[in-house]
C-alpha cells in the first residue's frame, strides 16, 4: 500500500498517498468543518432529507481520505457514522493528525476492502447516506467502478437513501462511470454537479427516484445552509438531473 504522508501550511493540513495529489484536507482551526469544495458537494444528499430527522440516520463513507465526511456526519449532523477503509495507515494518520474520533456507539471505522465489506448482510438496507470516494495514489480513476459495484451500493441504501460519488478524471472516464451508475440505479435516479475547477464531478443517485420542483429544492437548500453552514444555495446553480 502507498505510504501515507501529511503536509501542512499552518492553516490547512493535507493527506497524501505517496504522491503530491491531495487525498483530503482539514482546516486546522475548524477540524470538523468540510474544507474542500467537492467534499462539501458530496453532502448534497441533505437536499433530499428532512433536516429534523437527519440525526436519526446512518451515514457510510467508502474510502476514508482525511475523514472529512465521517467527522462532519458524526460531529455536526449527529448521525450514526461508518467508514470503510483498506489502508490501516490512513486510519492511524486520521486519528493522529486529522481529529478523527475514536470508535464509539455512533462511530465505527471498519478496516476492510469496501467491495467485499458492503456485501455483508448486516449492512444491506441500512444506509441513508452513502459517500463513495475510492481512488488510488495516482487519483486517475475510481478503484471500484463497475455496474455490479454500484448495484451493491444501491443494495446498501434504505428506500429513501442516497449515494454520492466523486468522479475525477477525463471526460471519457466520467461518461463510462455514469453509464454504469445508470445501469445500477436507472436513468431517472441520477443528479450531477458541473465539475469543480480541480476536475471533481459529484454524482448523486437516489435509491428511489423522485421528482422535485426547483422552488422546493431552493427551500431545502436554504434550510441546509442555515442549519449546517454548507453552501447549498450555490449548489443549485450547478446541480441538475442527468436525464
Amino acid at each position: 500500500m502507498p505510504e501515507v504522508s501529511v503536509s501542512d501550511d499552518g492553516e490547512v493540513r493535507h493527506l497524501h498517498l505517496g504522491t503530491p495529489w491531495i487525498q483530503g484536507s482539514m482546516r486546522v482551526a475548524e477540524p470538523f468543518e468540510i474544507e474542500l469544495e467537492y467534499v462539501q458537494r458530496m453532502m448534497a444528499w441533505l437536499l433530499f432529507m428532512e433536516p429534523a430527522g437527519v440525526g436519526k440516520r446512518h451515514a457510510m463513507q467508502l474510502g476514508l481520505g482525511a475523514g472529512a465526511i465521517t467527522k462532519f456526519c458524526h460531529k455536526k449532523l449527529r448521525m450514526c457514522s461508518t467508514a470503510i477503509e483498506l489502508n490501516p495507515q490512513v486510519v492511524a494518520v486520521c486519528r493522529s493528525w486529522f481529529k478523527l474520533p475514536a470508535d464509539g456507539p455512533k462511530l465505527r471505522v471498519v478496516l476492510a476492502d469496501a467491495a467485499q465489506e458492503i456485501r455483508k448482510p448486516e449492512w444491506l438496507g441500512t444506509v441513508d447516506a452513502l459517500a463513495v470516494d475510492l481512488y488510488d495514489h495516482d487519483a486517475a480513476a475510481p478503484v471500484l467502478d463497475s455496474a455490479e459495484f454500484y448495484a451493491d451500493c444501491r443494495a446498501l441504501l434504505t428506500d429513501d437513501g442516497v449515494m454520492t460519488v466523486n468522479l475525477f478524471g477525463r471526460a471519457s472516464s466520467y461518461d463510462r462511470s455514469l453509464a454504469k451508475m445508470v445501469e445500477a440505479f436507472g436513468p431517472d435516479a441520477l443528479w450531477a454537479f458541473k465539475p469543480t475547477r480541480e476536475g471533481n464531478t459529484i454524482v448523486l443517485a437516489l435509491r428511489t427516484p423522485r421528482a422535485f420542483k426547483r422552488a422546493e429544492l431552493m427551500d431545502r437548500a436554504e434550510a441546509v445552509q442555515a442549519r449546517w453552514d454548507l453552501p447549498a444555495a450555490k449548489w443549485l446553480r450547478v446541480f441538475k438531473p442527468v436525464a
